[in-house]
């Protein structure tokens, strides 16, 4: 692996811009560590990697759908923590409270089964005893087979909260779901069913999340939710939509706005009433502008030259560690 850029803070979060195979131009993928102020890196530290390179969904929102070149091999995915990991701990001893490792930069992970290969490495791949992993999913309707698998690889492996998986829903309006992710899909049944299943409050697991980054015009109905969704197993994350270059160009807007929380008060309150526990996600606004926030991807504004106001300022972030 080739490490060809950086963007961002050593206060905040870096992105890494990385050729995997020498001989491959296609073979470039970005990688994100950051920090959650005001906690340090001893207390939080985490590593959001890339399990393919582009991504065959191309979500309306998503600057890293699209230019599809395959899956990333296991030992690929490593590097890409690795190289965060051995910048700042060579002995390979990670003292953070929490290190997590994040599956959602680049690529849907359920569709490579090397995500699994990794997921079993990472225990024994570092001395972390914080170690926890996250993984995000639009949950397609041809990856069950490596559900199964995940769900024997958290009970074996990571008990205790040491997993966390995220559904990506955004709007209860399957219509609109759809356009939005455009790809077969489980049911808001069968991703019920399995996150029940997901679930064990036994092995002090995390509920599972269902993701939301409420739209102008994507309508999120609580009650609606509740009919599928038991919040004895689930918990909801509400997250500002970041700025991208696909956002821009389909016009979609984002209800949350960072910094403003009461613009989603009414739906927290609807949430709230339906017996949920809601988390509010509105991170740094500053990691727009890194490019290391959910759905951004700095190559693709560097091969279009434009970007949307407040996002990918390469030139104030590039090269600072």
């Amino acid at each position: 692996m080739d490490v060809l850029e950086h963007y961002g803070n050593d206060t905040l979060a870096s992105v890494f811009v990385a050729q995997m195979r020498r001989e491959d131009p296609r073979s470039v993928v970005e990688f994100v560590e950051s920090v959650q102020p005001p906690l340090s890196r001893e207390e939080k530290w985490v590593i959001i990697v890339s399990s393919m390179f582009g991504c065959p969904i191309g979500c309306m929102m998503c600057d890293a759908g699209g230019d599809y070149a395959g899956p990333l091999t296991s030992p690929e995915i490593l590097a890409q923590i690795d190289e965060c990991v051995l910048r700042r701990y060579p002995d390979r001893r990670v003292p953070s409270r929490k290190f997590k490792v994040q599956f959602s930069r680049m690529g849907e992970p359920s569709m490579n089964p090397a995500v699994l290969e990794t997921m079993r490495a990472l225990p024994g791949w570092f001395d972390a005893p914080g170690l926890m992993v996250s993984l995000s999913t639009i949950a397609p309707a041809r990856a069950s087979g490596f559900f199964e698998k995940l769900l024997h690889i958290k009970e074996e492996m990571y008990r205790n909260g040491r997993f966390q998986l995220q559904f990506s829903i955004h709007t209860t309006d399957l219509e609109k779901r759809r356009a939005l992710i455009p790809a077969e899909t489980w049911t808001f049944e069968q991703i019920a069913e399995y996150g029940e299943r997901f679930y064990n409050r036994r092995h002090a697991d995390r509920k599972v999340v269902l993701n939301f980054a409420p739209l102008v015009g994507y309508p999120i109905d609580a009650t609606k939710l509740n009919e599928h969704f038991d919040p004895e197993f689930f918990i909801i994350k509400l997250t500002p939509l970041n700025p991208t270059i696909r956002s821009m160009d389909h016009g979609i807007r984002s209800v949350l706005q960072h910094g403003c929380p009461e613009t989603c008060m009414d739906l927290m309150n609807a949430l709230y009433d339906e017996g949920y526990e809601v988390i509010l996600s509105l991170g740094e606004e500053v990691e727009n502008r890194i490019g290391s926030n959910c759905g951004q991807y700095v190559q693709r504004m560097l091969s279009e030259g434009r970007r949307p106001e407040g996002a990918y300022d390469v030139q104030l972030y590039r090269g600072q560690m």
